[in-house]
């Protein structure tokens, strides 16, 4: 790894300024992250303080920086359920500002050294592509219907609880060589934890930047190393075709030594599948088979529920007629990928659409 004259540096065929933090955080960079952030969000109290003096927030926040006296605030911590239970950490909202600012900078320079196959929190990839790549392959491993394919599904146990502060912290140095940059990206890492040293929180943008950062040497050492031609990964999810189900167990079992030895993780032992693609694979909320796919039960049930319960809201005032088709057209448009005219007669029936 060379530096020129210039600042730039080369890594695997990567240049990038060396100059990341005065990216970061100029005010053009921070003023449009704030943007980002606050769509959408401009009924929420935190949000509404802060835009009462936004500028001077900004500039306070910016000096912070500069002067290398910002600390991350705590984080609001609360559950969901979606259907199962899950604790969310909420940063300050000047911290999630600075979030947003480090993701417009360095997602783009990490993005470009992620495999093509990995569908999280990236820019045209996606749930819907990652169902869609997956039918591709399982074609062309099925030779057009004409052979049996086995698919091996894995994730990861607890994985954003179980993330190694010093494990992600040492693949960040890898691709930024700013010290700045750096200090900046373990305060974020070290606000919080789950465990002594593990854990980033679900609710920070940055997270999913982290995390696929952090497993970015997993697909590496499957495409690369173990040779995986058909793979994919979304977040922790990750999905192998084969016509040779000994050779996919082959895979599981390097893919398990090195999870545990590299990375401080751990295969879910209670989510390992593996399946006949006629047998239809559960996948990012849809059932793929080999001539149509269905939305997962338990997406349905939670679908129909949400917008009986918006229309009970509506009827009681608590929101707009506006409100309820949006919920019930971004519902429309997921089952535009499976078979769905059952499931949107359903939905017809409890707004009463005619």
């Amino acid at each position: 790894m060379k530096k020129n004259r210039l600042g730039k540096i080369t890594e695997s065929g990567c240049r990038h300024s060396f100059l990341l933090f005065e990216k970061i955080i100029s005010a053009e960079n921070i003023f449009a992250a704030w943007r980002e952030f606050q769509k959408g969000k401009m009924r929420k109290i935190d949000v509404l303080e802060f835009s009462d003096n936004t500028e001077e927030n900004l500039f306070c926040l910016i000096a912070d920086l500069k002067n290398g006296t910002y600390v991350h605030g705590q984080y609001i911590r609360f559950c969901v359920h979606d259907p199962k239970r899950r604790e969310i950490a909420k940063a300050l909202v000047r911290d999630r500002v600075i979030h947003h600012a480090v993701h417009r900078v360095l997602g783009p320079l990490f993005d470009k050294s992620f495999i093509f196959d990995s569908f999280s929190s990236r820019k045209e990839k996606g749930t819907h592509a990652g169902v869609k790549r997956l039918v591709k392959f399982a074609q062309k491993v099925s030779q057009n219907q004409t052979k049996t394919v086995w698919v091996l599904q894995i994730d990861i146990k607890k994985f954003f609880d179980s993330v190694d502060h010093e494990i992600l912290i040492a693949l960040l140095k890898k691709k930024i060589l700013d010290e700045k940059v750096v200090s900046l990206l373990e305060e974020i890492v070290k606000s919080f934890e789950f465990s002594a040293g593990k854990g980033i929180p679900l609710g920070n943008l940055t997270s999913q930047l982290f995390s696929n950062v952090y497993l970015d040497p997993l697909d590496q050492f499957i495409k690369r190393r173990l040779g995986v031609k058909y793979y994919l990964r979304y977040a922790d999810d990750m999905v192998m075709l084969s016509r040779d189900k000994i050779l996919l167990e082959n895979y599981l079992f390097e893919i398990q030594r090195f999870v545990s030895g590299k990375l401080k993780l751990q295969i879910h032992p209670d989510k390992i599948f593996f399946r006949k693609w006629y047998q239809g694979v559960d996948f990012l909320g849809y059932v793929s088979f080999p001539d149509h796919a269905v939305l997962r039960t338990k997406t349905k049930r939670r679908a129909l529920k949400k917008i009986y319960k918006e229309k009970i809201e509506l009827e009681k005032g608590k929101i707009t007629e506006e409100r309820l088709n949006q919920v019930v057209q971004s519902y429309f448009v997921i089952l535009k990928h499976c078979c769905g005219h059952e499931i949107k007669k359903e939905i017809e029936n409890i707004i009463q659409i005619t």
